[in-house]
């Protein structure tokens, strides 16, 4: 080899080594970019003006019942969230199993779902200040006849020893605190249990129901959730605990102290009041009112069905191509499914339309619920027509029309003006027209030259959009439950 060859070699060897060190720099600034911990706490919650929770759709934490969003974890991170001024996002999670990597890849900011403290998941979440605390029961199915016996006589048909487990057959979810106190139990009683995994979908209230059913024998469930679901399965027993008092909280993210402290802060004032043992009593207490819930068609958990004129809003949502559930919350907003309802300014019928906009679209004194619906979905489409060649995002435009039905389309036009002289988006609601609606009731803005239809409680239809809109996706969270289900 020549000497030329040789220093080429040793160069290009020399810039092998380098370009190998560069690599390796480059690579541990990747690495650092993703070991690096995202922060998201509640200053970029308020500042996103949203707090997102995860839960667990269920009978007691979150379900829909008469056209209304309901729920013990439902209404506490409601309270929450208006303590904190942000606006509430419910995401149901139909896999419970996967609830703690949804929440650590930001899927959402907390967890809300009546869980147990455990050791656990305690490496890999941070739990907050106490919700309540319960004990672990046996589920198990009363003998035949049990009507007939009493106590005595029924206690020796059913498993009242924990040491009894040894070799029976226990459905239970994997990732659940229950699978793991089973498997403590299985030590304790130096006999194995038969643990049998359900899949992560499957809720404590439907192994309850399958043990009513007397599709499984036993299941594991907290005493609160057992407590309430007696009411309805008369035929099953929850007086066997498997465990001490345990506790129930929220979680978030390791990361999010500053959301955790605000929360306890709260949750320990707030756990003093009337206010939270009332909300507390109702959902695990009030043991007739949970069962005429759960037996109502109405109860959407298990039917459905959001109101009466499903049907009927179904077929009349075509005139103006909706998602019949955005009429309904519409709907549910304007009468709450009353249809003889009558406001103080003289709207009346499920869609609470004015005399002269009533007789517009055709309706008198024997119009029927039927005619009632079809006449103000009519009115929806032409409020649409108008603004259409304004508000050409079809999804955009939906809040303008549902804020003219509510407070007439001139103040909406008003609203519009207002917004192109502000250096705003005449064509965009949030944050642009929907600010100059609620300025409308200042005199600075409604005496301004370009408002045509003077002073406007904009505050009302502000939230009425708000309103219908959050409804209606708690009320697609319904269906797509059920149909996951």
């Amino acid at each position: 080899m020549n000497k030329n060859k040789r220093l080429i070699t040793v160069f290009s060897f020399f810039l092998l080594i380098l370009s190998m060190a560069c690599s390796d720099n480059k690579q541990e600034e990747v690495d650092d970019i993703i070991d690096k911990p995202v922060v998201y706490d509640l200053a970029e919650i308020k500042q996103r003006g949203v707090l997102r929770a995860l839960i667990d759709y269920s009978s007691t934490s979150y379900f829909v019942y008469k056209g209304q969003p309901m729920g013990y974890e439902y209404e506490l991170l409601e309270t929450f969230a208006n303590h904190i001024d942000v606006d509430l996002e419910v995401i149901p999670v139909k896999n419970m199993d996967e609830i703690i990597s949804l929440l650590n890849s930001y899927q959402g900011d907390i967890i809300a779902a009546n869980w147990t403290v455990t050791k656990e998941r305690a490496k890999e979440v941070r739990f907050t200040q106490l919700n309540n605390t319960t004990e672990q029961v046996l589920i198990q199915r009363k003998p035949e006849g049990y009507e007939r016996m009493n106590k005595r006589t029924m206690s020796k048909h059913l498993l009242t020893n924990v040491a009894e487990l040894g070799g029976k057959e226990i459905y239970v979810r994997k990732n659940s605190s229950f699978y793991s106190r089973l498997n403590n139990l299985s030590d304790e009683i130096g006999e194995d249990i038969d643990i049998k995994t359900a899949k992560g979908a499957t809720t404590t209230e439907m192994l309850i129901e399958q043990v009513a059913k007397g599709e499984i024998d036993y299941t594991i469930a907290d005493k609160n959730i057992a407590r309430i679901n007696t009411s309805f399965h008369d035929n099953i027993d929850a007086s066997l605990a498997v465990s001490l008092k345990q506790r129930i909280s929220w979680a978030v993210r390791q990361s999010s102290t500053e959301l955790a402290d605000t929360i306890d802060s709260w949750l320990t004032d707030y756990k003093k009041t009337s206010e939270f043992q009332y909300i507390y009593n109702k959902y695990f207490k009030n043991q007739y009112s949970y069962r005429n819930r759960v037996i109502s068609d109405f109860y959407s958990a298990k039917s459905g069905i959001i109101s009466p004129f499903d049907a009927v809003i179904k077929e009349k949502s075509k005139i103006v191509n909706w998602d019949w559930r955005l009429i309904a919350s519409m709907i549910y907003q304007e009468s709450q499914f009353d249809s003889t309802a009558v406001s103080w300014a003289g709207a009346s019928g499920l869609m609470q339309l004015m005399p002269s906009t009533a007789a517009r679209f055709g309706l008198d004194s024997t119009s029927n619920n039927t005619d009632q619906i079809e006449a103000g979905v009519s009115y929806l489409k032409y409020l649409d027509s108008e603004l259409s060649e304004k508000v050409m995002d079809p999804n955009e435009r939906i809040k303008f029309i549902l804020a003219s039905y509510n407070v007439g389309l001139g103040h909406i036009w008003d609203a519009m003006r207002l917004a192109e002289k502000y250096d705003l988006d005449p064509n965009k609601w949030d944050g642009n027209v929907d600010i100059m609606l609620k300025n409308k009731s200042k005199p600075k803005y409604y005496k301004d030259p370009v408002v045509r239809h003077g002073y406007c409680r904009g505050r009302e239809p502000y939230y009425y959009v708000k309103e219908v809109l959050e409804r209606f996706k708690h009320y697609e969270n319904v269906m797509d439950s059920i149909q996951s289900e």
